[in-house]
């Protein structure tokens, strides 16, 4: 039976997907009373989920309110090496553990993504961007691995949705993860993992040049 998601846990949830997308930017200042009148909620939940995003240092609170923190350009930096190091070792262990069927669902994750990609529809290869890399976490078969990098890849949402907005580097994104599924579909760790780390340093170069200042 699963857990009944309580009315703070959904608050942290938006509260977190709009403060990671740059809905609420970095340095602003936001109170309870403005929180509770956007969700139309009371303030006890809102206290709740601003107590849990104060623990994801997403937020710093004080006596002036509360100060939205995120994560600056120079942090998106050490998110991107993290994610070159590990992301590699998700896509070997992936070309190793996937089976007959999760190789059919990726492939239709890359085949959609391509579909929008050439519509020039951002926000639908943002949406398989992340399907796509979620899978790969998910079927490399290392519960680490899926929970260090999920984590990661929705630290920088808003870099990333940025990024995608960008058609050249939306066509990109999207032939770089055509060669990283190829090589998973033919098992092939080496050359998975090569192509994993040459996507996340093409993407890390893309926001170097970019995107390394704030909105």
């Amino acid at each position: 039976m699963e857990k009944a998601v309580s009315l703070a846990e959904q608050i942290f949830a938006k509260l977190e997907k709009d403060i990671y997308s740059g809905v609420y930017k970095r340095g602003e200042l936001l109170t309870e009373t403005k929180l509770c009148e956007e969700l139309g909620v009371s303030r006890t939940p809102v206290r709740e989920a601003i107590r849990v995003l104060e623990q994801e240092h997403l937020v710093s609170v004080s006596n002036k309110g509360i100060r939205v923190i995120s994560i600056t350009p120079e942090e998106a930096d050490y998110i991107f090496e993290i994610r070159r190091r590990v992301e590699g070792l998700a896509a070997s262990a992936c070309a190793k553990n996937i089976s007959d069927e999760e190789i059919k669902e990726l492939g239709d994750i890359i085949g959609l993504q391509e579909f929008y990609a050439a519509k020039h529809d951002g926000e639908k290869v943002t949406d398989y961007d992340s399907q796509f890399h979620q899978s790969v976490y998910k079927f490399s078969g290392s519960v680490v691995i899926y929970d260090t990098l999920t984590n990661l890849h929705k630290k920088i949402q808003k870099y990333r949705k940025r990024s995608e907005s960008n058609k050249s580097r939306a066509a990109a994104a999207t032939a770089e993860h055509r060669r990283i599924y190829e090589a998973i579909a033919a098992r092939d760790p080496e050359a998975a993992e090569k192509a994993m780390i040459d996507h996340v340093c093409s993407a890390h170069a893309h926001f170097q040049t970019h995107m390394n200042t704030e909105e």
